[in-house]
């Protein structure tokens, strides 16, 4: 089955960006991505794009308006697609059965209903999506249950592997690209109907093929194992402070080790960003369903150490802070989850915030990316009040004004201009003693110190 024309139903970071890229490397292909947000898709289609990845600008305008359309008209783009791409939303639960921990798969069952609905002849559905393993089989039920006009369907899994931040990157050249499908002869025609679009630009030893529950399994193992890692070594951050060892020195030494390898072994204030800790819960929650007690338990631990690492790092600030913060200017710098993006699902620094205003703390905010309205959205959701947005959280265009005035100063996300910053002049900008607390260890300490401030850095013994 030659592929023509390709629908994908989401908007958002993972639809987006990836539509992009196959438009731009297959323009004999026509792409159209659908949202029920318009004010999303007028985003897409003007200058000021609603995700920010380094290079997706560039990629997005030599295909838009070719080969590439972004529309609310979802019906009309799945009736006229030979291949759906579903790039909906699975977000953690937060009622009822498996609430914090299984996937809401309301809106995979909802894109399932509509595709059902307006296909006709043969349609090859794609979850995009990070989902439980099985989903497949609901998608494949919905489908056949509700496709009134004798419409045929086949349900691959093709999870995504994208890093925020290197995203256009990551796909211009993939480490691999997975795809599942049934072990029949129409899933299998239907798996390599998927794979010949990706032959256009990548290496077919790169395209990876299963069935399907191992691809669905996959991606919540892929990021599962990442996620260990980080909080294996924000672990032994702990350990180094108390030591006064350098957690930069540890992971540079075992990293060295081809067994183990330098990846994801830089200490933090933790992880954040849409997936991890979300895909750590569900297969938590799958291992619960199985009845695997003991390894739903150990994931469980990579979530509570990644919890303890941003708890114990308010602590050390109001400790140091002479055992108050209350009524003291904190200046933040930095609040998406990582550097190059303005995505802050499970930002660190959500929680950072959250906990230094609840010590009364008046906390200055600046990142260069992230929106004033994002920031207090993200702060309503994890429960601080309006009035105490409205009293106790500034945001600041300048990271200089964000320091004006402030007792202490703390780094939360890696951004590159925040190693450049004038420091001296920051600190004639600030009252004395002048703290550091240096999240991402990304500032230049002996120069910190040499100019008088009193300097915390992750990880590093004191």
């Amino acid at each position: 089955m030659k592929i023509q024309s390709i629908c994908c139903l989401g908007a958002g970071y993972v639809g987006g960006p990836t539509m992009a890229m196959i438009a731009a490397k297959c323009p004999g292909i026509t792409v159209t991505v659908c949202d029920m947000n318009q004010q999303r898709i007028d985003a897409w289609n003007s200058d000021e794009l609603p995700v920010y990845e380094p290079g997706l600008q560039e990629v997005v305008e030599s295909a838009r308006g070719r080969n590439l359309h972004f529309t609310t008209d979802i019906r009309a783009a799945i009736a006229a697609a030979d291949l759906i791409f579903v790039c909906v939303g699975t977000p953690t639960k937060s009622y009822g059965i498996g609430a914090g921990r299984a996937a809401d798969l309301r809106y995979i069952e909802s894109a399932a209903r509509i595709i059902a609905e307006v296909s006709e002849g043969h349609k090859i559905i794609v979850e995009k999506s990070t989902i439980p393993v099985k989903t497949a089989t609901a998608i494949q039920a919905i489908l056949a249950a509700n496709s009134s006009t004798g419409a045929t369907f086949q349900v691959l899994s093709n999870p995504e592997f994208l890093a925020e931040g290197t995203a256009v990157a990551d796909m211009e050249n993939p480490d691999r690209i997975l795809i599942g499908g049934e072990q029949t002869p129409d899933g299998q025609a239907a798996l390599e109907a998927l794979v010949s679009v990706y032959a256009n630009w990548v290496p077919r030893e790169k395209i990876i093929t299963t069935n399907l529950w191992s691809s669905e399994l996959s991606k919540l193992v892929a990021n599962a194992f990442l996620a260990q890692r980080i909080s294996s070594i924000n672990s032994i951050s702990a350990l180094c402070e108390a030591t006064g060892a350098d957690v930069d020195e540890v992971s540079r030494a075992i990293g060295a080790d081809s067994r183990i390898g330098p990846k994801f072994l830089k200490s933090s204030v933790g992880f954040g960003g849409s997936c991890f800790q979300k895909d750590i819960l569900n297969l938590v929650y799958l291992c619960e369903s199985f009845n695997l007690a003991e390894a739903a338990a150990y994931w469980r631990s990579v979530v509570t150490m990644n919890d303890w690492q941003k708890s114990r790092f308010v602590e050390k600030i109001v400790r140091t802070l002479f055992n108050t913060v209350s009524g003291k200017r904190i200046a933040v710098l930095g609040f998406a989850f990582k550097k190059d993006t303005n995505d802050t699902r499970e930002s660190a620094a959500i929680h950072i915030v959250r906990n230094l205003v609840a010590e009364n703390a008046h906390v200055i905010i600046y990142d260069p990316r992230v929106p004033v309205e994002t920031i207090h959205r993200d702060l309503l959701e994890v429960g601080v009040p309006q009035d105490i947005i409205d009293f106790n959280v500034e945001i600041t265009s300048d990271p200089y004004t964000a320091c004006s005035g402030a007792h202490a100063l703390a780094t939360l996300t890696e951004w590159d201009e925040f190693r450049n910053l004038d420091f001296a002049r920051i600190h004639d900008l600030m009252l004395k003693p002048a703290f550091v607390f240096d999240g991402r260890a990304i500032l230049p300490t002996a120069t910190l110190k040499a100019l008088g401030f009193e300097t915390f850095v992750i990880g590093k013994g004191q």
